[in-house]
């Protein structure tokens, strides 16, 4: 018997809109369902819990989009995105690296961090406040296709054989295809799912589209995703020092990333940093004073020495952000 209030038309008989609006109610009424543990009402209150709460909470999502192939995204939208909203309100990067490093949860941790970075970058760019909106939840949901990797090759200590690497590649097109058919959704995000791999010269999967191809969005995304990743603490690696990230990054501006967005990150990121502490290579610690816009890897920097000016010694560099208990008295 149908439901009071329900139709008695057949699937056949119905519109496009009305398919739509159908799909929908079955979407949203899965999503409160079950399959999503039972949350906090609020996040807390410290900013580094909040975050590890909303990676909580992504991994939850990840399973059940895993389990039942459907993305929760009221979920992503509701408990999530105002974490990272919030998060990217604070315009200092340096914070990402000593939070977020449980390294078995680092896949769900990583999503959250892209997300906040991604959305500084966007109000770098000087992105619309509409665009930064869809941008952060892209971002968010860059590896939602990882949710359909099995577990044994996501979470692998070791090296990936040749067939495994293939596998996880396929995470960009299992993203795409959970994301490019949920209603109202921007088109832009399952496109950052797909293309947040490719490379301005072509050097990237799944498609090894060209730069011109790559939407705005991916490319955003592919550098957090790079930065993230690189200066992360993963089951097969420990995290890079900071001077090597920001080298590395740095020596890709011209061939893998757009030149403009990666230039913009890198001096408004070291920008971020005046005034912090830092440990200089040779072994000093000292403070970031200027950033030169030309060079913003070659800070003035005061140590207990005098001033040290990055320009000039070439062969000092930065090696790490120190946290505040690391900090000389």
């Amino acid at each position: 018997m149908d439901k009071p209030g329900q139709s008695n038309k057949d699937l056949t008989s119905l519109s496009s809109n009305e398919l739509s609006s159908l799909f929908s109610s079955i979407r949203d009424s899965e999503e409160l369902e079950g399959g999503i543990s039972q949350l906090p009402e609020h996040p807390p209150m410290n900013q580094e819990r909040k975050i590890e709460w909303a990676a909580k909470r992504m991994e939850e999502i990840f399973d059940y989009t895993g389990q039942k192939g459907i993305v929760p995204l009221k979920e992503v939208e509701n408990v999530v995105m105002p974490v990272i909203k919030q998060a990217a309100d604070i315009p200092h990067l340096y914070h990402l690296f000593y939070e977020l490093k449980t390294k078995d949860e680092y896949t769900y941790q990583h999503t959250v961090a892209v997300g906040i970075i991604a959305s500084l970058i966007g109000k770098w760019l000087n992105l619309q406040d509409s665009d930064l909106k869809e941008l952060a939840l892209g971002a968010t949901l860059h590896d939602i296709g990882k949710a359909k990797i099995p577990s044994q090759i996501l979470n692998k200590p070791g090296k990936l054989t040749r067939e495994e690497y293939q596998e996880m590649k396929r995470h960009t097109l299992y993203g795409y295809e959970l994301l490019k058919d949920i209603p109202g959704l921007d088109k832009r995000i399952p496109r950052i799912a797909l293309q947040h791999h490719e490379r301005e010269d072509g050097g990237g999967y799944p498609i090894g589209l060209h730069g011109k191809n790559i939407d705005l969005m991916a490319k955003i995304v592919a550098i957090a995703d790079v930065f993230h990743a690189m200066s992360s603490t993963r089951v097969y690696r420990e995290a890079e020092p900071f001077h090597l990230v920001i080298d590395q990054m740095q020596n890709d501006v011209f061939g893998k990333f757009d030149p403009k967005i990666m230039w913009i990150f890198l001096y408004r990121m070291m920008l971020s940093l005046v005034g912090r502490k830092v440990l200089l290579s040779n072994g000093e610690a000292g403070s970031i004073l200027m950033v030169d816009q030309y060079e913003p890897l070659r800070a003035l920097v005061r140590t207990g020495k005098g001033l040290v000016d990055l320009r000039f010694k070439r062969d000092v560099r930065i090696e790490r952000i120190l946290k505040e208990e690391d900090e000389p008295a």
